[in-house]
């Protein structure tokens, strides 16, 4: 897989980082494989600086037999974001296919503790990781880092983007939401729903064992979406 970390693209009162995710992913998703687009909750500290939430995306393609030029597909990226810079924005890019376990790590402690751009910077550097600042500050090199690290591990963060989920309204059957992209459906308690109709409007599916399951819980005679960071 092709990992592509975004962070700290916006400031208030215009388009969130998600939403630039989405869309660069939609683009990308024309020539490769688009497996979806998941957010991430860091570390929400008044020493951090963030917009509202603190929050990185990370964009995954699937490889397809002919290799893909990580360097290209990084390129491409950077110039759709900085199309899209945003004055005040501190951008960061990521993009990697290899994740190793210190990428992991850092995107652990960066929703736990204070890390730094020289941290994320020498990780990125030690692995041969292309990884960028596009503006401003350039601490969006922390969240981009953190994404790819935490996307990689499997269990965290919820989908913003995957398969055809998000053109889903109103009520709909359980195997119509499992055809549109969502891997399983479950309670808060880990049981399986296999029965019964979701309020579809909003799922947005946790990443678990890497694929994504939406959890669910009884209201109003259906089953209501719950977003779990």
């Amino acid at each position: 897989m092709i990992y592509i970390g975004i962070d700290d693209t916006d400031i208030l009162g215009t388009r969130g980082t998600g939403r630039l995710a989405r869309g660069i992913a939609e683009i990308l998703g024309c020539e490769h494989r688009l497996l979806g687009v998941v957010r991430h909750q860091l570390l929400q500290d008044p020493r951090v600086p963030y917009t509202s939430h603190n929050s990185s995306a990370t964009i995954i393609l699937e490889e397809t037999r002919e290799t893909a030029d990580l360097r290209e597909i990084f390129d491409r990226v950077r110039n759709m974001m900085l199309d899209d810079f945003i004055p005040g924005s501190d951008p960061g890019l990521c993009v990697t296919r290899k994740v190793p376990e210190a990428v992991i790590e850092h995107g652990m402690r960066a929703k736990k503790i204070i890390v730094t751009q020289d941290e994320a910077r020498a990780i990125a550097h030690e692995h041969g990781i292309a990884l960028q600042g596009l503006g401003g500050t350039e601490d969006g090199v922390i969240g981009a880092l953190a994404a790819v690290g935490l996307t990689a591990c499997g269990d965290d963060g919820r989908y913003l983007l995957v398969g055809k989920v998000r053109d889903m309204r109103g009520l709909a059957s359980v195997s119509d939401v499992l055809d549109a992209g969502v891997f399983e459906i479950r309670t808060l308690e880990e049981k399986p729903v296999t029965s019964g109709m979701v309020l579809a409007d909003k799922i947005r599916p946790a990443r678990k064992d890497g694929r994504p399951v939406a959890y669910v819980e009884w209201k109003d005679d259906c089953w209501t979406p719950l977003k779990i960071n």
